[in-house]
């Protein structure tokens, strides 16, 4: 009996000898299926066996023999595995995406409640509770006050995005902030806080884009948008027009002269201009000096030649002209004007604003809690630079014929002659 070894195979082939038979060939001893088993060469040195063991039975030129010191499945991915991370990924983006939604909505709901509660606390308001808008109405009794709600249904409470039905659309520096952040204490009335610009600087982002910038409102509350540049551009009264021609359009004016002065301190301020007011407003031919219209400070005040070109997309019912400085003397006086024009009740009186005498200007407050108070920005109430008294003489013969056109189209004197 001897051992050979095949070229081909790591397999040992076991052969016998005859000396029985008269030919000298060798012939392969056909052993039991059991016994026919590899028997593994080990080089010298090799000391691989302990950490790879051979398979156990590896016959003899059988396909399905593993290769040498390889475990079967070691490294390969698990499918499973994957498919079950995948899917809990799935799962939890899901989830992640219907609480976002859901979290918008309670927040939506929970800031309008909470500026509604804040109405209700200081003795009048609404209130929508249940499906019922409710107006709650102080009275007096022997008991001290009380509230008396007067409710409305509504046919839905689901609060949604929508295109402003009213927008403060000018003048700059005319007090159209102060007039925005009094109206917001209305419990049915929304605004975004920042200008959106959108008829004269994003105008090609369409409709949708503009509606998405809006707040959530729900049906017993409108929406109000603030943009002072929208008054002296000139493609807005159109392009507004065709969003909705019924649009409720509130313009505060001021003085055309305290508003250029005013206009001219904030580009002072951001380091927009370091030139002097009176080298602003006029330039000289040689012989005269001339005023120089064509400075944005001047020729925003030009209020009769702006509002004809609304007056050709509007009719003047649906124009609200507000005073600033009467904003500024008698500002509930003049809120009532706004609140009857935009059709909502007098919540807004009295004793929502105190005057500051640092800032010059009102600010809010809460009328049974006077700590409670609210002022505007530094940013306003800014101190005028001192201009020169022919100056001011010469730009008020300059606006004298504009400004009295623009009484004549509105019907109201601003006292600014």
């Amino acid at each position: 009996m001897q051992y050979s070894r095949r070229p081909s195979s790591d397999c040992i082939l076991l052969q016998i000898s005859s000396d029985q038979s008269d030919s000298s060939e060798e012939t392969d001893l056909l052993l039991p299926e059991v016994l026919h088993t590899t028997i593994p060469v080990i080089p010298d040195g090799d000391s691989t066996l302990h950490k790879n063991p051979p398979h156990p039975v590896c016959s003899v030129g059988r396909p399905h023999c593993p290769a040498r010191g390889r475990r079967k499945g070691k490294n390969a991915p698990s499918v499973t595995r994957w498919l079950i991370l995948v899917c809990v990924f799935l799962i939890v983006f899901l989830l992640c995406w219907t609480a976002h939604f859901w979290t918008a909505d309670l927040l939506g709901d929970w800031t309008r409640v909470r500026q509604q509660l804040w109405e209700i606390l200081q003795g009048g308001g609404y209130l929508v509770v249940g499906g019922t808008s409710k107006l709650l109405i102080q009275t007096s009794s022997k008991h001290g006050p009380r509230r008396t709600p007067l409710t409305a249904s509504n046919d839905s409470l689901a609060a949604a995005r929508h295109l402003p039905q009213a927008i403060i659309i000018g003048v700059k520096k005319g007090g159209t902030r102060a007039l925005l952040e009094y109206i917001r204490m209305h419990p049915q009335v929304r605004a975004p806080g920042s200008e959106m610009h959108f008829f004269d600087r994003h105008y090609e982002r369409g409709i949708d884009w503009y509606r998405n910038q809006m707040p959530l409102t729900t049906p017993s509350q409108i929406t109000i948008e603030k943009t002072p540049s929208y008054f002296v551009t000139r493609d807005v009264p159109r392009r507004l027009h065709a969003m909705n021609p019924h649009t409720k359009l509130i313009i505060v004016v001021r003085d055309p002269i305290t508003r250029a002065i005013s206009d001219y301190t904030q580009a002072l301020s951001k380091g927009r201009s370091t030139r002097a007011f009176h080298d602003m407003a006029f330039y000289s031919n040689g012989t005269h000096r001339l005023l120089d219209t064509s400075w944005g400070a001047l020729r925003i005040g030009l209020y009769a030649q702006h509002l004809e070109k609304w007056l050709r997309y509007f009719p003047a019912r649906q124009l609200l002209f507000i005073s600033g400085e009467d904003l500024i003397e008698d500002p509930a006086a003049q809120m009532d004007k706004v609140q009857d024009f935009l059709g909502l009740a007098r919540v807004i009186q009295a004793g929502h604003f105190y005057f500051d005498q640092a800032k010059g200007f009102p600010c809010l407050r809460r009328p049974d809690s006077p700590v409670l108070t609210k002022c505007l920005g530094k940013s306003k109430g800014r101190r005028h630079p001192p201009i020169q008294p022919d100056v001011i003489a010469q730009l008020r013969d300059f606006y004298q014929p504009f400004n009295r056109k623009f009484y004549a189209m509105v019907g109201q004197d601003f006292h600014w002659l």
